[in-house]
């Protein structure tokens, strides 16, 4: 039973984490808490068709406190998407040692298929699943704005925010364009002596339709770099978005729907 609340903490602490990566555009005010580095490529805000691809999306986040003492954390998620818009994403638990302890475990795969309305997480070690609905945008809907990005926009509308074009570029094959935004917090406005400026510098794909390269740098929590290395554009094996027919599954109700007060811009 332990082992089972275990996992089931893990998948919950991995879906807020998910959750806290702001969309585009989104100001970065607030305070960081728990999540896995790079969580903006990790979940599905909307059902992209027609871009088939697998990769590793690479995150680094360092943090220089202030006695000279850095912490430095990495993750690796391998991510496919097929063309219907079906998404898998493998996850790996083994950073969080103290939660991951008592035979919880050290790989999570989620499944989102939105052909079938339905969303997966499996845990490979005991051969489970765990099924819930799923019904999310449609292809190409524009998802609504995170409570967070919501608050933001409406208590920091008069902070000032610069946006830089960066032009083109070729990452791992594909053609980017880049832009860098920073935000300034006022003198006083949380609390601090001196203006904190917060630069985000992003390289979008529009084939891909997702960041190729984010890179944010933040002195309240350092800086964090993501990166989706080692990409193919062919159609991924139909069996990596399925459930093998071996695990047991246990269904789960759909959560309490909340509809959006507002739509991203």
């Amino acid at each position: 039973m332990k082992t089972c609340s275990s996992f089931a903490f893990l998948l919950a602490l991995a879906a807020v984490g998910w959750a806290q990566n702001p969309p585009p555009g989104a100001r970065p005010f607030e305070d960081a808490g728990p999540r896995f580095l790079g969580a903006e490529a990790g979940v599905p805000r909307r059902v992209v068709t027609g871009a088939p691809f697998s990769g590793d999306l690479v995150a680094e986040s360092t943090q220089t406190l202030a006695d000279g003492n850095r912490i430095h954390q990495s993750s690796t998620t391998h991510l496919v998407r097929d063309s219907a818009g079906r998404t898998r994403r493998e996850v790996s638990l083994s950073g969080l040692a103290a939660l991951a302890a008592g035979g919880a475990a050290q790989q999570v795969i989620f499944i989102v298929d939105p052909v079938a309305g339905a969303s997966y997480a499996l845990d490979p070690v005991r051969k489970t699943v765990s099924k819930s609905p799923w019904a999310g945008p449609g292809p190409g809907a524009r998802p609504p704005a995170a409570r967070g990005a919501r608050r933001d926009r409406r208590e920091d509308a008069s902070q000032p925010v610069k946006v830089e074009p960066l032009g083109a570029a070729t990452i791992e094959g594909l053609r980017t364009e880049g832009t860098r935004t920073t935000a300034t917090i006022p003198a006083g406005a949380i609390g601090n002596v001196a203006p904190i400026q917060v630069v985000t510098e992003r390289w979008y794909s529009a084939d891909l339709q997702m960041p190729v390269v984010t890179r944010r740098s933040d002195p309240r929590s350092g800086e964090t770099v993501t990166r989706l290395v080692h990409v193919t554009r062919s159609e991924p094996s139909p069996a990596l978005l399925q459930v093998p027919p071996d695990f047991k599954l246990t269904e789960r109700p759909a959560p309490p729907f909340h509809p959006p007060v507002d739509a991203a811009p």
